[in-house]
């Protein structure tokens, strides 16, 4: 695990639905990309490896002045995959977002978890030119991030919008 300040955040909960929204709610004071990025890498873990996984979210500093989120999740073999995002999917836009928004981000495995992470600049250092809908600042074409991107019909798991509340 690579060395970073101290913890700004940890919380262990139970990946659901309902959690979603909470978690966003508990977060409302960090700026929206990182609230995107714990969003998505959360619902991802409920969407494959299924409601009620313990996880423990992170939010944290790195010495590179960088915002970095970890979500850990007990199932090493599950990882996630970045796919082509096509411009009618209304799923599986996930970490097309994570890699337009982040500096960089992976998986950490262990023999018995795993931790997808990712790192974002500080909001004061992203590039402005981008089609986020609610006020970002990373590199998400519209097609991206539009409304229906997020809707809970098109999901196994019927979790909700992450931008429920």
């Amino acid at each position: 695990m690579p060395d970073h300040s101290p913890t700004a955040y940890e919380l262990d909960l139970l990946a659901t639905p309902k959690a979603v929204p909470e978690l966003r709610h508990r977060l409302r004071a960090l700026d929206h990309e990182v609230l995107l990025c714990v969003t998505e890498l959360l619902t991802n873990v409920i969407d494959h490896l299924g409601e009620g996984t313990p996880v423990t979210v992170r939010v944290t500093g790195t010495p590179h002045g960088h915002t970095r989120v970890e979500v850990t999740d007990p199932d090493a073999r599950v990882l996630p995959v970045l796919l082509p995002a096509s411009d009618t999917a209304e799923c599986g836009r996930g970490l097309t977002l994570i890699d337009a928004l982040a500096q960089r981000w992976g998986v950490d495995q262990g023999p018995d978890h795993k931790t997808v992470w990712c790192e974002l600049a500080f909001f004061d250092e992203r590039p402005r030119n981008c089609g986020l809908h609610h006020g970002g600042g990373g590199h998400v074409p519209d097609e991206i991030t539009g409304c229906s991107v997020y809707s809970s019909a098109c999901c196994p798991s019927g979790s909700a919008s992450p931008f429920s509340s």
